[in-house]
């Protein structure tokens, strides 16, 4: 009798968690999470615009805030309203991480085999990813000073690479890294995103700029997160952890390769072209 309580206790919230999935327009478990949410991918688009504009900044010369989340986030601190703009942002990217995590546990019901567990991996990507980006924006709000952007992340690097096996561990969140690369590659040239969005009352021509944004948008994000990678296999490689750099690096690396500035203005633009389609991804993502 005890047994079936517990068991009892431990299912009822993920059946009523299912009803919520099923029950909605979306995989948001709840019409107030799937609200904000949508908030949240604006606000994340948002970033990647601003993310943009400060790479345009780098690739012409121009000093300024780093041409990543925390400059972008810098950005629109100093703007008239700011503080409470980050503040909405912050919430609905907590909410948008909490969509995506009840996506992969219940989530993606139109697939099946291969394609659906992809899918779920991708949603706990996601949610790792605008989840850490809302806990930036919570320390900014607070004021709270960690070491962000390229500084972090030289600074994991150290930490790894003083660890017993330091260089397998980085070399191995070298290799994580490209591998995100690769599958977001895969995502924007076999345009999978397209799976996770209700486009039927879409008109040809805006489903058209959709699909063209996020190819875009994909790839130059998975050339910047490859860069990344890179630069995280170098930083192995040689053990030093200098050699290692987030956004920032990878987009000075890029604009300083042999194709120059205008590999940059090119990656920037894509980046541009993510933080667009994030726009019409908060209009229609059903997952």
């Amino acid at each position: 009798m005890d047994g079936g309580r517990e068991n009892v206790g431990v299912t009822g919230p993920l059946v009523r968690l299912r009803r919520l999935v099923r029950s909605g327009p979306s995989d948001a478990p709840g019409p107030l999470v799937d609200a904000l949410g949508r908030v949240g991918l604006v606000g994340y688009g948002l970033v990647h615009l601003l993310v943009a504009w400060l790479a345009l900044q780098v690739a012409f010369g121009v000093p300024d805030a780093p041409a990543d989340p925390d400059g972008a986030i810098g950005t629109v601190a100093r703007t008239p309203g700011g503080f409470a703009t980050l503040a909405l942002a912050a919430v609905g990217l907590a909410a948008f991480a909490v969509w995506q995590l009840s996506a992969a546990a219940l989530g993606f019901r139109w697939v099946h085999g291969g394609e659906r567990f992809r899918k779920r991996v991708g949603a706990v990507a996601k949610a790792i990813a605008t989840g850490g980006l809302a806990l930036v924006v919570v320390d900014y709000l607070l004021g709270v000073r960690r070491p962000g952007g390229d500084t972090a992340v030289r600074t994991l690097a150290a930490t790894a690479l003083g660890l017993p096996y330091g260089r397998l561990l980085l070399g191995a969140a070298a290799v994580g890294v490209l591998a995100l690369a690769v599958a977001m590659t895969y995502t924007g040239v076999r345009r999978t995103f397209l799976g996770d969005l209700d486009l039927r009352g879409v008109g040809p021509v805006a489903r058209a700029v959709v699909v063209w944004l996020g190819v875009a948008g994909h790839l130059s994000r998975a050339l910047a997160l490859g860069m990344i990678g890179v630069l995280a296999g170098s930083a192995a490689l040689s053990a030093d952890p200098g050699r290692a750099g987030g956004l920032d690096a990878a987009l000075r690396a890029l604009g300083s390769s042999a194709a120059g500035a205008g590999l940059l203005v090119t990656v920037a633009a894509g980046i541009a072209a993510f933080g667009l389609f994030c726009l019409a991804d908060a209009a229609t993502r059903r997952a």
